[in-house]
């Protein structure tokens, strides 16, 4: 049964989402689309170039991604402090870069001078449009519309473009968004599309790899900031980049070898930090939507999630006791 999208997002729980899109038609997404002989591969940079922009603008960041031949996976960090820090002209600047804005707002930024109830009204637009700029769901609009109207342009057509709505996946806690985050990164491997990370195309760990060897100080994603520990706040993501991308290159070669095999001693240290199960690890990452549909976490995280968000009963608790340890 499809659920409210409120009842998928909560802020309040985490601010790391997984969300997944799938193009509805049988024409690709990307790639090449072996019926009509036609290349759709530019429509890959179409995609990370808008959700890039769009982290500019809104108050959310791209932790991960990867974008496949029909559809495409994005891990997101909301801050809503940072939201918090901007002025009301900067809410309307952000937002008028998108959407043309409300005629009101237009008389305000010419300067003209405006009666006590139009600056009232003013003042709810602005905090409407800052409470946006933090949604995960006006956030996959303005991405997934933007695509939609450009590729039904090119192939001179109207219609549904993408599968109903998103899907969403609240990542509850450091281990469960590794586990995401490996899972996204190694799309293209576990598909037959890259035998290497470094060779895996519009995916956040090749560009992860590619800053690091530019020697690149300022990242477009989410930075790996090391120190792991459990409940941490802050800015960065707390793994240290070296470890995760040991982790993902190992995950890599063992899912496409189709074989689990031991976890070497130079890749182990992240999992044990986070208390993960090294003999769960691979499985979990080839079926980690299937057994995480909505929610993902160890199992005290997903009970207080499910509890706030007034449910009784959530899909992935067994999983979650075997892959994250106490």
């Amino acid at each position: 049964m499809t659920r409210a999208r409120k009842e998928l997002i909560s802020l309040s729980d985490t601010r790391y989402y997984h969300c997944v899109a799938r193009c509805v038609r049988r024409a690709f997404l990307c790639g090449q689309d072996e019926f009509s002989g036609q290349c759709y591969e530019h429509r890959r940079q179409w995609i990370v170039d808008r959700l890039f922009f769009l982290s500019e603008v809104f108050a959310i960041d791209v932790a991960a991604y990867a974008v496949m031949s029909n559809h495409y996976h994005v891990v997101l960090s909301v801050d809503v402090d940072r939201v918090k820090s901007w002025t009301d002209d900067e809410v309307i600047e952000r937002w008028c870069r998108l959407f043309g804005g409300h005629p009101l707002i237009a008389r305000y930024r010419k300067g003209e001078k405006l009666d006590k109830g139009a600056l009232l009204k003013i003042a709810e637009i602005v905090t409407e449009w800052r409470e946006r700029l933090t949604s995960i769901s006006w956030f996959m609009r303005c991405l997934n519309e933007y695509i939609a109207r450009k590729a039904n342009a090119e192939d001179g057509c109207k219609g549904r473009f993408w599968e109903g709505r998103f899907k969403s996946q609240a990542l509850l806690d450091e281990a469960a968004l590794l586990t995401c985050m490996t899972y996204v990164d190694l799309n293209p491997i576990r598909a037959g599309i890259a035998k290497l990370p470094e060779t895996s195309d519009y995916t956040s760990v090749q560009e992860r790899i590619e800053d690091l060897r530019t020697s690149k100080k300022q990242s477009r994603l989410v930075q790996l900031i090391g120190n792991e520990r459990k409940d941490s706040e802050g800015n960065g993501i707390f793994f240290h980049l070296q470890d995760y991308l040991e982790l993902v290159d190992w995950t890599g070669r063992a899912i496409r070898e189709d074989k689990r095999g031991a976890i070497p001693d130079h890749v182990l240290p992240i999992l044990r930090r986070l208390n993960i199960d090294p003999s769960e690890w691979t499985e979990s990452i080839k079926y980690f939507s299937c057994r995480f549909p909505r929610l993902a976490g160890r199992l005290d995280r997903l009970e207080k999630a499910v509890a706030q968000l007034g449910q009784r009963w959530c899909q992935g608790r067994i999983h979650s006791q075997k892959l994250y340890l106490t």
